[in-house]
């Protein structure tokens, strides 16, 4: 039985070779983004981060405001294999992950990779699938890789999840519980452009779609590299004791049932290095942490009687004014 194609690890990337790339590159890297992809640097910027930190980011927001096309964007842009996956009530997890089947010609069984073997996955509407199917596409996102049977297959890497849904829309859907919101490094929604960039959209847009033209500007082992530069980017304590400051009132403060995890605390640091990155700085300022407090901490904490992440607006709310109690580092 032959194991499923897979990208090479990042451990085999060596340390020199990143730091020979230069934050030039991720500038290109924005730059092509931002052809097809356009009126959001802000979201491509925490977008990149995100993947820089080897997380995965969930989506909320209404249909139609290119969710898709930023995805796809960022696996064009550095050759990187694609694949959107629509979730559904019927589907099952080997629907994702894949299956073992008789090869009756050589007699012996055999894997077949599920979809889920690509750098990029984008997860269409994940809250609309049962449990069962949304915790295998989870399990595979904590592990980097998956189980079927008696194998276990390692994923491509790198490896990211887009997930989307729709926060409008809530019939025969199945919230996402805490345990598995956490699983995802950020949260964000991409709102509509404003009106000058949606104007110029749709007068340019042909019968083609742009990002099917796109070219890419950076290689998987390129960005493999810039991804283990985020360990070289410094974070004073100062910073460290700042964050952990905010962390500590989402665990003290009344309105709040459930406070940030420690996984919540780890994921902020790591992903204030990569946000400095992003931004051509080898060094972490308190206004990156600032940055990322609602994308990364609000769907990790439940008001009173709800879900984590239940109600976005409050949930962002209370988090802006636990960062208000702490004094920024000068």
């Amino acid at each position: 039985m032959k194991p499923a194609p897979a990208a090479v690890p990042m451990s085999t990337v060596p340390k020199t070779a990143a730091s020979e790339i230069s934050g030039a590159r991720l500038v290109d890297l924005q730059d092509n983004v931002e052809k097809v992809f356009r009126g959001k640097p802000r979201v491509v910027r925490l977008t990149l981060a995100c993947l820089l930190a080897k997380g995965h980011l969930l989506l909320e927001d209404v249909p139609g405001v290119g969710k898709t096309t930023l995805a796809l964007a960022l696996a064009r842009s550095m050759g990187l294999g694609f694949q959107r996956i629509q979730f559904t009530s019927d589907l099952l997890p080997s629907d994702i992950v894949g299956v073992t089947v008789f090869a009756q010609a050589r007699g012996e069984f055999e894997f077949k990779p599920g979809p889920i073997f690509n750098n990029v996955i984008l997860a269409d509407e994940i809250n609309r699938t049962t449990p069962r199917t949304q915790s295998a596409l989870l399990e595979a996102m904590s592990d980097g890789r998956v189980s079927v049977e008696d194998r276990t297959w390692d994923l491509p890497d790198p490896f990211l999840v887009i997930a989307t849904q729709n926060p409008l829309e809530h019939h025969g859907t199945y919230p996402l519980p805490e345990s598995q919101l956490d699983r995802f490094l950020m949260r964000l929604s991409i709102g509509y452009p404003g009106k000058s960039v949606e104007r110029s959209i749709v007068m340019n847009r042909g019968a083609g779609a742009p990002v099917d033209s796109l070219k890419p500007v950076l290689e998987p082992d390129e960005f493999a590299a810039l991804q283990a530069k985020v360990d070289d980017v410094r974070i004073d304590e100062s910073i460290v004791d700042y964050l952990m400051a905010i962390i500590d009132e989402s665990r003290t403060d009344s309105r709040i049932r459930i406070g940030v995890s420690t996984r919540g605390a780890l994921a902020l640091s790591r992903v204030s290095r990569a946000y400095a990155l992003v931004q051509g700085r080898d060094f972490v300022i308190p206004d990156d942490v600032r940055d990322l407090l609602l994308p990364v901490l609000s769907h990790r904490i439940a008001l009173g009687n709800t879900a984590a992440g239940g109600d976005r607006a409050l949930a962002e709310s209370v988090i802006e004014d636990l960062a208000t109690r702490v004094p920024v580092p000068k």
